[in-house]
């Protein structure tokens, strides 16, 4: 797994809707989170909607579905998320994802505008994403949600 100071890789990858997007374009403006995800893995639906309440704040993260289009949209409407949805498939052999040494989701990594990586985590790691959303000045848990301090995947 890529670690914080590596660069991130180039990459094409197509959203939900069929569109191409770079790495360039998604940093356009500001850095992004990209979260690695599989539509099946238990810590992955745990962790997106908590996901969903910062991007709802900061538009930053993408979801990088390891699953197909069909799978991926089933997925975002279950857990009512309108983070935009890239796929990194298994019939192209999971480039990104392999590009960015994933071996278990969900990971998430924040990617600066120069390909940098200044943030990662793998699993469910509340800390963690205490931590992300204290970069971002945003809030993503509730004082009554009740949630594992950590939850591999």
């Amino acid at each position: 797994m890529l670690r914080v100071g590596d660069i991130a890789p180039d990459f094409t990858l197509v959203d939900v809707h069929g569109v191409e997007k770079t790495l360039d374009e998604l940093l356009a403006t500001d850095p992004i989170v990209l979260a690695f995800f599989k539509v099946s893995c238990p810590t992955c639906q745990l962790t997106m909607p908590f996901l969903e309440r910062f991007y709802s704040q900061r538009q930053l993260v993408y979801g990088v579905s390891q699953d197909d289009t069909r799978a991926t949209i089933a997925f975002a409407e279950r857990y009512r998320l309108t983070i935009p949805m890239l796929l990194d498939e298994s019939k192209r052999g999971y480039p990104v994802s392999n590009g960015f040494g994933i071996t278990n989701v969900p990971t998430l990594f924040q990617v600066e505008k120069d390909h940098r990586i200044s943030w990662a985590s793998a699993g469910f790691v509340k800390a963690d994403l205490e931590q992300l959303a204290h970069m971002h000045h945003a809030g993503i848990f509730h004082a009554d949600d009740d949630v594992p301090a950590t939850k591999h995947g």
